[in-house]
């Protein structure tokens, strides 16, 4: 009898080890299959069962979490969603994240293990922490003014402070509401079939993820590489420049929207926006130097993030004279985001130097403790400190005496540049508007502020500087709103 109970308690004891055996098998070898499969829940209901971190501008959050008390438990909401979107994205429980929400998901979700105080425990159990918050370098006032300057227009905006590169605002219109996305039922869907489906691209951030031709604007690093490379010496000077111009090795004769740039010196040049005169240059300069002298302000760069990625500038490597001459104008192949372009008029406000752009300020612990403070990023020279002081010089021309006139600030020094960018079959779409500028208070020992602005679609004459009419306004509110605070 003891023998045919020892029997089964070892038989028992086989059992108990293989189950222990099965179990581990499953928790462990096979949990990572498990976690993938769609059928599969429990990840979901642990990824929305604690608030999410916040996403902070000027000290306040922008972005919350509803407690629903389904298995989903807590739903994303937003504050003035419209206004911070093109900055957030969205976070949702159907299509996932995007833009802030999705660079910083380990930090607002709780997953960043810098946030588990023991993170071992935390494997064991599973359990999950609090989200931690993301602080942006956002302006709040200058986010506003961007945002209702261009109200009824298709377009965008980015501001950054020159000397750290921190971006101050950054507004696409037009924008959506994030909040309807946030759910899991039937009226999330929908509100995604309706943006998904608006011709508008309302979801699209125009200031960072989206390339155009920059037009004028980009003069300024065309005068750059004219003044670093030593092909003009003296902004006074005839520049010998015929009108029209002649694209080298064909017949294409290319002309100005103003009178008086034959010759022009580059300071006429500059102020008059004088098409013959700047393509001239670019191919005076040659493709090696114009492409060096893009690249180090920024084009041709594909790994931007600021945290999320930002579209790549470009400025084509392989030209021909003509078309050297035609990307020296912005046009051709020339493509640039209004980050990109509020990069140059930065660094010529910062003395030649690119301060890369940043978005995140700091991350901080659920108890306010810093987590990470990413800060100033690597500083790139962009051309000479003697040629940034005499664009300066130019720029502020442009708005004393030039097409920018209506970015003038009543005691302040600003500078900028306008342009026209011409697109569509034989340049048959209404051209874009593009103003960059940067401005200094009177009491500030630096600028403070560059200002990026496009309007798609301009409500301009074809033939007009349409960028000193319908994006300049829009820059002087941003700076206005910068330096309306002091530091």
């Amino acid at each position: 009898m003891t023998r045919h109970i020892r029997h089964a308690g070892l038989f028992c004891a086989l059992l108990l080890v293989a189950l222990l055996l099965n179990a581990a098998r499953v928790q462990v070898v096979q949990a990572p299959e498990y976690d993938r499969n769609p059928a599969n829940r429990r990840p979901d209901i642990a990824r929305y069962e604690e608030p999410r971190g916040d996403i902070l501008v000027g000290g306040r959050p922008v972005t919350g979490s509803k407690d629903t008390r389904e298995h989903l438990r807590y739903e994303r909401t937003y504050t003035d969603g419209p206004l911070y979107a093109p900055v957030t994205g969205f976070a949702s429980q159907l299509y996932g994240t995007t833009l802030l929400e999705k660079a910083e998901d380990g930090v607002l979700s709780g997953t960043d293990p810098r946030l588990a105080p023991f993170p071992l425990w935390n494997d064991f159990t599973r359990a999950r922490n609090s989200g931690g918050d993301v602080v942006t370098t956002l302006d709040p006032a200058a986010q506003r003014a961007a945002y209702e300057g261009l109200a009824g227009l298709k377009g965008a905006v980015a501001a950054l402070d020159p000397s750290t590169g921190r971006i101050l605002a950054l507004v696409s219109r037009p924008s959506y509401d994030p909040q309807p996305l946030s759910g899991n039922g039937s009226a999330a869907a929908r509100a995604w079939a309706r943006l998904a489906s608006d011709k508008d691209r309302p979801m699209l951030n125009r200031a960072a993820r989206q390339t155009y031709p920059p037009g004028s604007a980009f003069k300024v690093v065309t005068a750059a590489a004219a003044l670093d490379a030593g092909v003009v010496r003296d902004l006074d000077a005839p520049t010998d420049s015929p009108d029209p111009y002649t694209l080298p090795g064909t017949r294409t004769r290319l002309t100005n929207a103003s009178r008086g740039c034959r010759d022009a010196s580059l300071r006429e040049a500059f102020t008059l926006s004088c098409n013959t005169v700047f393509a001239k240059l670019g191919v005076e300069v040659g493709g090696t130097d114009m492409t060096a002298t893009a690249q180090a302000f920024g084009f041709n760069n594909p790994a931007l993030r600021i945290p999320f990625p930002v579209a790549r500038s470009t400025f084509d490597t392989s030209l021909d004279r003509a078309q050297l001459g035609l990307s020296s104008i912005g046009q051709y192949n020339t493509r640039a985001t209004p980050l990109q372009m509020a990069m140059v008029a930065a660094a010529v406000a910062n003395g030649g130097q690119v301060r890369e752009p940043y978005l995140v300020e700091r991350t901080t612990r659920p108890s306010g403790s810093t987590l990470a403070a990413p800060g100033s990023r690597a500083v790139r020279q962009a051309m000479y400190p003697s040629t940034a002081v005499r664009l300066r010089a130019l720029m502020r021309e442009v708005v004393e005496n030039g097409t920018g006139r209506r970015a003038a600030i009543r005691g302040a020094k600003v500078g900028g540049k306008t342009g026209t960018a011409q697109h569509g079959l034989g340049n048959s779409g209404m051209p874009y508007a593009w103003f960059i500028s940067w401005a200094q208070g009177d009491r500030d020992l630096a600028p403070r502020v560059a200002v990026a602005v496009v309007v798609e679609e301009a409500e301009a004459r074809r033939r007009d500087i349409s960028g000193g009419g319908d994006a300049a306004p829009i820059a002087r509110a941003v700076m206005e709103a910068v330096l309306a605070h002091p530091r």
